[in-house]
This record gives structure tokens, C-alpha cells and sequence, in this order.
């Protein structure tokens, strides 16, 4: 058997040494090849968040009518007497037209824009007419006559007061028999107080 000196045995070793270390190391490499493994692994598997659905926005032109009231005025109306009146004109209200845009999310109205106004329907006013014509007068009564072969009394003049047992002014409230239309002057006796206020004129 050979014989080994100091310094071969030092050089043994030095190589197992070195082996050693080298086997380490390779052993450390493939553990932290390993680990990069699993980790790569473990991302993969991971499920993506649900995805936020896009709301659905629509705009639509719409119209809104409204109700546009009526007004009432007055007219002079001359073909009518005076104390008279009426509606000649009915009236009706109009229409108003508005637009908008409005907006809709995911079927919900979310806004309104107002765009414009139109008049669809014009009212009408109402209209009441108001006689303004004068009645003409009443004609005058007719005189009445003297009763046959009675004459007129000579104690007035301006009209035939004719001779009767009673005499009353025509219009007035007295019952006859006999009427006298005035104006009469009483030139003598008033024997029928036809002059009620006493002037000298009767039947005014």
C-alpha cells in the first residue's frame, strides 16, 4: 500500500471540500427553481373579478300640452236696448305645446331638458255683449173724447177737459170715468184737482 504524505491528504481534501460545496449549491438552485415554480402557479389559478356591466342611456324628444285659459271681455252691443245682455261668444281654452329631451339610464329617467314652447291650439276668448240702445217712448195715449154732446169744461184750457162727473189725467191712477190729456191750464176752478201741486198746470 502507498503511502500518503501530508500534503496529499491535504489535497484530498481540499477536493471533497469543493464537491461538497458544489453539491450545495446545485441543491440550493433547484429548491429556489422549485418555489418560482409554485408561485407561477398560484397566479394562474386565481378567478378575474366580475366585469362592471355598461348602463344603457337612451335620450328620447318628448311633449307635454298644456292648457292655455281663456279670457272674458265685454262688448257694446247696439242692436239690443239698454238693461240687455249676453254671451255672444263662447269661449275655449287654447293648447301649449312644450318639448324636452330627456334621458333615460337603463330605462329610468335620470334628466330633463326643456327645448321649446309652441301655441298648438289658440284660445278663444269669451265675449259678453251689453245693449246700449235706448228704447223709444211709449207712444202718447190717445185724449179721450168728451162724451156726446157734453162740450169741454171752461175752466181749463190747452186741451178739452170734457164736462163728466169725474175727470183724471190719462196715464195717472185716478179711475175715470172721463181722461184728459195734458198739459191742461187751469183758468178757473180746478173741480176735478187735476192740478195736484197747485202751479196752474195740470196733467203735467
Amino acid at each position: 500500500m502507498a503511502r500518503v504524505g501530508v500534503k496529499g491528504w491535504a489535497a484530498i481534501g481540499l477536493g471533497a471540500a469543493l464537491v461538497l460545496g458544489m453539491g450545495i449549491a446545485a441543491n440550493a438552485s433547484n429548491h429556489g427553481s422549485r418555489q418560482i415554480s409554485a408561485r407561477e402557479t398560484s397566479e394562474t389559478v386565481v378567478a378575474s373579478p366580475t366585469p362592471t356591466p355598461t348602463p344603457v342611456v337612451e335620450v328620447r324628444t318628448e311633449t307635454q300640452d298644456e292648457p292655455i285659459p281663456f279670457a272674458a271681455q265685454s262688448a257694446n252691443d247696439a242692436n239690443h236696448d239698454v238693461g240687455w245682455s249676453g254671451v255672444t261668444t263662447v269661449g275655449q281654452n287654447g293648447v301649449k305645446t312644450k318639448t324636452f329631451h330627456v334621458t333615460y339610464t337603463d330605462g329610468v329617467e335620470t334628466s330633463r331638458e326643456f327645448v321649446s314652447e309652441a301655441v298648438t291650439t289658440a284660445p278663444v276668448d269669451q265675449v259678453t255683449s251689453i245693449g246700449t240702445r235706448q228704447p223709444p217712448p211709449p207712444p202718447p195715449a190717445a185724449a179721450p173724447q168728451a162724451p156726446a154732446g157734453g162740450g169741454c169744461d171752461p175752466n181749463y184750457s190747452g186741451a178739452c177737459v170734457p164736462i163728466a162727473s169725474d175727470v183724471d189725467c190719462a196715464g195717472g191712477s185716478g179711475n175715470g170715468p172721463a181722461y184728459v190729456q195734458g198739459p191742461v191750464t187751469v183758468i178757473g176752478t180746478d173741480i176735478y184737482d187735476l192740478d195736484r201741486d197747485g202751479d196752474g198746470v195740470a196733467c203735467e
